[in-house]
């Protein structure tokens, strides 16, 4: 075998090129990891920009697309037409311009202008909100429910299936919100929408369905807290988006008696801390002066600048609706709301849900009725009631 000119194949020549190797390798540069990941957060940063303005473009598109055929089928005014001119126009651009432009789709297109008729609101939560967001939302038919979960989803960055469970679980229903009068709750939209306030109403969910705990049969409040503690992350995922764990069994020391709350978080929209009591039974009306009892501890001495007044939040396994109405609970800036440790069948919670939330508004009515300011601001009797009955 023929040796080549600088090949040294001797003990000593292996040496001197291992030597060599291990000197080339010291002699690269140690990585800055903090450069490499300032790199990493510029690409990705400007993948997710790109990402949101292809989305933004695409949804535009479909929203000019539906609002183009709809004045068509409007101009038209025959019976049938639409039924007719879209298969008619599928057949064409589908081949085209791919199967986003299918029949079905096409009839999306043309509900999502009906339902969401402004296109400068459309384009704002297209930042947010992709086609497969607003085709989730397009079918609800209540406007309050559409512009709810479309606002909430664009200010919570909830994904699609985030936003499916949300729906399917009714949360729109369990807010405080759906049982204002609708004029009050298309203001507190208008204010999340324009300015990013959020409300009490927004926050609060009434019953809280707490299914993943795994509680089955009898357990304890100390059973109850420490599977909210275990899945914590889920715990706050029913919350909603916000809330931040502050403390467990805090423990609150007035006079010589101290008392235990058992969760507190912070909310960083409303900027106020969250009070949270957990109770096994029925919610009792001594539940209250214990809550404001904790509600004012906190507000004398754990709240810093800027933060609103704590709220408080009693989870219970069940309630008195007439009890709540009485005790003006929210005046106190407390909410009782019932929790389900397992998930009931949909038409049962739509029917609860319904129930409920009729209750709250037939309870608003007769506070109207009851009591009326005439336009000095001073306090009458309703007209709906005799002279000399108040």
């Amino acid at each position: 075998m023929q040796i080549g000119k600088y090949q040294d194949l001797t003990p000593h020549g292996r040496m001197k090129k291992l030597e060599s190797a291990q000197s080339s390798v010291a002699a690269k540069p140690v990585l800055n990891q903090h450069l490499l990941g300032d790199i990493r957060n510029l690409i990705d940063s400007a993948r997710e920009r790109a990402a949101q303005t292809v989305n933004a473009n695409l949804v535009t598109l479909y929203w000019n697309v539906g609002n183009r055929i709809r004045r068509e089928i409007l101009k038209e005014k025959r019976a049938g037409y639409g039924e007719k001119i879209i298969p008619a126009l599928s057949a064409q651009l589908a081949p085209e311009y791919g199967n986003g432009f299918n029949p079905r789709n096409l009839f999306h297109m043309i509900h999502f202008t009906e339902v969401f008729p402004n296109l400068e609101i459309v384009y704002a939560l297209s930042s947010q909100l992709g086609w497969t967001h607003f085709r989730s939302i397009i079918p609800l038919k209540d406007p309050l429910q559409r512009e709810f979960y479309a606002e909430m989803c664009r200010l919570e960055r909830w994904s699609t299936r985030t936003l499916g469970r949300k729906i399917q679980l009714m949360l729109f229903e369990r807010t405080g919100l759906s049982r204002r009068p609708a004029e009050l709750a298309r203001q507190e939209l208008k204010a999340l929408r324009e300015k990013d306030k959020m409300t009490p109403d927004l926050v609060f969910r009434d019953p809280y369905i707490l299914d993943f705990l795994g509680l089955k049969d009898t357990y304890s409040e100390k059973d109850l807290e420490t599977a909210i503690l275990r899945e914590l992350e889920r715990f706050i995922l029913e919350l909603g988006a916000g809330f931040t764990f502050v403390a467990r069994q805090k423990r609150i020391t007035v006079g010589n008696d101290d008392f235990y709350l058992d969760l507190l978080f912070y909310h960083r929209k409303l900027r106020r801390l969250v009070a949270i009591d957990l109770k096994l039974g029925k919610f009792q009306p001594v539940d209250k002066g214990q809550m404001e009892l904790y509600l004012r501890w906190l507000e004398k001495n754990d709240m810093e600048s800027g933060d609103g007044i704590p709220l408080g939040l009693i989870l219970c396994a069940g309630k008195s609706s007439e009890q709540v109405e009485l005790l003006e609970l929210e005046q106190s800036g407390i909410r009782v709301a019932e929790y389900l440790t397992e998930l009931p069948p949909r038409e049962l919670l739509k029917k609860k849900l319904h129930q409920a939330i009729q209750s709250a508004r037939e309870q608003l009515n007769r506070k109207k009725q009851f009591i009326a300011l005439d336009p000095g601001g001073n306090l009458k009797k309703s007209a709906t009631f005799k002279k000399g009955t108040l």
